[in-house]
């Protein structure tokens, strides 16, 4: 049975009451008619209470003392909220005991245990201390090849597509061995030798031979015999991440803002998401170049996530993903031609390429094709491309609203000097253009 509340007298004040107040409302700490019994450490709280009372009711210099004393704390708390904070750990100088569980039953202690490294790759040498900068110089000893041998994979798999070990996300037992054993030592070697330097070690493997081959092998037959490229015969060819796709999109038509840094920003996405996933927060769409900072600087809230990079397999990081999925889905295909951000990526690539090539549309449409594929068209591709373009500037022109609504998409100011049934028929056949499978995949 539920139980039932009542409120016998409710009182709402407008400001802090005093000490005095509070007491004259409760009808105690009041100075009785015969003060000759009063204690004296009372009466030298109720002194103090009524002269506390007097200097904030009555006291004008006080009173802006106060006002001043609280503008410095809203100051300062303004300064300390500015200076990001981190949670850190530290050992207990006398550690806990910590015991194996039996079935894992937190009552059902087996054999203490105590922290330690594995001692199949490699013992834990007594000079170093027992913590977590003992066990950092541990997996960056050059007696240890594991963390150098996970790292090269991965920058493998960043650059191919596919690691040379295939489960990135495990080098245990149960994880796949290495198609090319010996290259992978060798790389492994060579990033501990050159001091651990990422941008040397990428640098490698793009400089590379491997890394330079057609995406088309010289025998078809490997298509069949090897479709995952475990032998490295030909170059990589995979669609790109999320973040690749959209940043992509935003360096062809010049919108990308190539500043480094800064605090995260909320580009377009839809109109109560953040509401509807019950986060108690309201998405406040950036402005500027707030719109155009690389995919890196998104605000990213896990409970509701950017849609269009989950959309492109973005993980909502809820939880740990140390390999993302690739697949292909309609819903890609429609982000693509109908999300904002690539509606305005194509809007301005057309207004450049029309102010480039004003009067010859095809080697506008050819330009166009070679920004995004980074190849020439054929003659076919060109045709086809010419025939949407007529059929569009025919639609736009016999209903002039619909090419005003596309050409209004977007915060990026458009030139209104430009014809716009042109300008949106060249806005869509780009737009069709950043839907090809050769502007979202890297080959």
């Amino acid at each position: 049975m539920a139980g039932v509340g009542a409120v016998d007298e409710l009182l709402i004040f407008n400001q802090e009451l005093t000490p005095l107040e509070v007491a004259a409302l409760n009808s105690q700490f009041l100075m009785p008619p015969n003060s000759a019994k009063v204690e004296s450490s009372d009466l030298a709280a109720i002194q103090s209470a009524r002269f506390e009372h007097y200097l904030r009711r009555h006291d004008e210099p006080h009173q802006a003392a106060l006002k001043e004393l609280q503008v410095l704390r809203n100051d300062e708390n303004e300064l300390v909220t500015k200076v990001r904070q981190i949670m850190t750990m530290q050992e207990l100088d006398q550690p806990r005991p910590t015991f194996v569980l039996k079935r894992g039953a937190y009552d059902a202690r087996g054999e203490e245990v105590t922290a330690n490294t594995p001692a199949g790759i490699l013992s834990f040498p007594a000079d170093l201390p027992r913590n977590r900068l003992g066990l950092a110089r541990w997996m960056t000893s050059d007696q240890n090849p594991l963390v150098s041998r996970v790292a090269v994979n991965r920058f493998w798999s960043v650059f191919f597509g596919r690691g040379l070990v295939a489960s990135v996300e495990d080098f245990g037992a149960q994880g796949q061995s290495p198609s090319h054993p010996e290259l992978l030592d060798w790389l492994a070697r060579d990033f501990m030798n050159n001091g651990w330097n990422v941008k040397d070690m990428c640098r490698q493997i793009v400089l590379s031979s491997t890394y330079h081959q057609s995406t088309m092998p010289r025998d078809s037959k490997l298509f069949a015999e090897d479709p995952e490229n475990r032998w490295l015969a030909r170059g990589p060819r995979y669609r790109l991440s999320a973040e690749q796709v959209r940043d992509n999109a935003l360096a062809v038509s010049g919108l990308l803002v190539p500043k480094l840094g800064g605090p995260s920003v909320m580009p377009y996405q839809p109109a109560g998401l953040w509401e509807e996933a019950g986060t108690g927060k309201s998405y406040n769409q950036a402005k500027g170049e707030g719109l155009y900072r690389r995919s890196l600087y998104t605000f990213w809230r896990r409970t509701s996530p950017p849609p269009t990079m989950v959309t492109f397999d973005a993980t909502s990081r809820e939880t740990c993903t140390a390999r993302r999925e690739r697949t292909a889905t309609p819903l890609q295909a429609l982000v693509l031609l109908n999300d904002p951000q690539f509606i305005e990526a194509a809007r301005v690539l057309a207004e450049k390429l029309i102010q480039q090539h004003p009067d010859t549309v095809d080697m506008r449409l050819q330009t166009a094709f070679r920004q995004l594929t980074s190849r020439n068209p054929t003659e076919k591709e060109t045709a086809l491309l010419s025939r949407l373009y007529k059929d569009q500037h025919a639609i736009f022109s016999a209903v002039p609203a619909n090419a005003t609504a596309l050409l209004a998409v977007g915060d990026f100011p458009r030139n209104d000097k430009l014809n716009p049934a042109d300008h949106a028929a060249t806005t869509v056949v780009i737009q069709a253009l950043m839907s090809f499978d050769e502007c979202v995949t890297k080959r």
